[in-house]
């Protein structure tokens, strides 16, 4: 018997069609390549079919101005034909309301990673082990576990790759201005894949923040990394398995993927670690040894990876698992520049290789409220701990300055911030 799937559940276990995450300034993007794409699993369904509010619209006026200054910015030798592609267009609220709530960066590592590896989805991604080129992974030396992990977190499988118009999103990414610098390049992008003749505009359709296919392609990403694997002439992928999943490869391979190694791994710290190495500097496993690091599971890194230089990572503080982060967790990373996306997609790789389990368990830690990230942002930067910058996104910085914090007051220093240190910070700010 095949089982079917209800399409709603796979709409709430896979807000994969959402946005590029910069944990820091709105403009920081990881050198190379530019980080792709996606939101990821949320508790809120993301509708199949984006219809567009009427009520509620931002002023349009101010919109008008925007599109003027853009065009005159970008427009050049296009400038006709960029303005007949945004004639008419008005900003979309909902493209705001979400980029202000971002799972990866307002919810607990635990529940994000929780809400994205489990049974079903590995069993699913398994089963489509076979869909990736093998071409493609002697080419790249992406393991397959790994794309199949990405194809599962960002699209269902391709059956959940939203349905925004990209303009019409990243021209109200661009007017809103909290990313505008980044939000315009990827808007002339994506204008220019129309006006190419690269994709019609009524099938340039993606996520609220212009994510775009099976594998969740930013617009630049599209230009500079799409592979037409199948070899029809085109780089589809919307509706080509091959194309997507390939296209994904060559991200991970340009970014820098390491052949022959893992992303990383579990390990335990001893009662007396000093939590200020962790997320800093980067070191080899000798060094991390030295310190009584031990893996999880057991044995030692293989002698390459334990020459490379890697990160001791508190994704949920002291409290929580601690993962040895090596150099193929941070090219995951130029995909979606969030510890818990990455997370996500390397455990979901464990588990369709047949890998064991976590052996320490989440906490179960409440989410953060915007109002309490970035209180606790403003509170840290007016007691001399600057954040560089109050956004509301808990990213290196916002746990830099909470370790410069802790370490004055007496605290663990890992970095992490729960619902009670930030009304602690908080009041503390006042």
């Amino acid at each position: 018997m095949t089982m079917r799937i209800d399409p709603r559940l796979l709409l709430i276990a896979c807000v994969s069609a959402c946005a590029p995450m910069m944990p820091e300034s709105p403009t920081t993007r990881p050198p190379v390549p530019s980080p792709l794409t996606s939101p990821h699993t949320s508790t809120t369904p993301v509708p199949a079919v984006h219809t567009p509010p009427t009520a509620d619209l931002p002023d349009q006026a101010g919109f008008e101005g925007w599109k003027q200054g853009f065009l005159s910015r970008h427009g050049g030798a296009r400038r006709a034909d960029y303005e007949r592609e945004l004639a008419g267009l008005v900003p979309d609220p909902a493209v705001i309301r979400l980029d202000n709530n971002q799972p990866e960066f307002s919810r607990p590592a635990g529940a994000y990673v929780q809400n994205a590896v489990t049974a079903s989805r590995i069993a699913q991604a398994r089963q489509r082990i076979d869909r990736v080129p093998w071409s493609v992974v002697q080419r790249t030396g992406v393991p397959s576990e790994i794309l199949v992990s990405i194809w599962a977190q960002e699209s269902a499988f391709g059956q959940v790759q939203g349905d925004y118009d990209v303009i019409r999103s990243l021209a109200t990414l661009a007017y809103d201005g909290r990313r505008r610098a980044w939000a315009e390049a990827q808007l002339k992008d994506a204008l220019d894949i129309v006006i190419d003749g690269r994709r019609a505009r009524a099938g340039l359709k993606g996520s609220w923040a212009g994510a775009m296919g099976q594998t969740q392609f930013m617009p630049d990403n599209y230009l500079r990394l799409g592979v037409d694997q199948d070899g029809d002439g085109k780089v589809d992928i919307w509706g080509s398995d091959a194309d997507a999943l390939a296209s994904a490869a060559n991200l991970l391979a340009r970014a820098g993927w390491k052949r022959g190694q893992t992303w990383g791994y579990e390990v335990t710290l001893p009662s007396n670690f000093d939590y200020s190495l962790a997320e800093g500097p980067r070191h080899d496993w000798a060094f991390w040894s030295a310190r009584g690091v031990r893996l999880a599971g057991g044995g030692s890194p293989t002698p390459i990876e334990g020459d490379e230089q890697a990160t001791i990572l508190l994704p949920q503080g002291a409290n929580g698992p601690v993962f040895l982060a090596l150099p193929n967790h941070y090219v995951i990373r130029a995909y979606n520049n969030s510890a818990s996306y990455a997370l996500a997609i390397a455990l979901t790789a464990d588990g369709v290789q047949g890998k064991p389990g976590l052996t320490k368990a989440w906490p179960d830690d409440a989410p953060l409220t915007r109002d309490q990230r970035i209180g606790a942002q403003s509170a840290l930067t007016r007691l001399g701990y600057d954040t560089q910058g109050i956004d509301g996104v808990i990213g290196a910085n916002t746990r830099a300055a909470l370790r410069r914090w802790q370490a004055a007051n007496g605290r663990i220093q890992d970095g992490y911030l729960t619902t009670a240190l930030a009304d602690e910070l908080i009041r503390r700010g006042q």
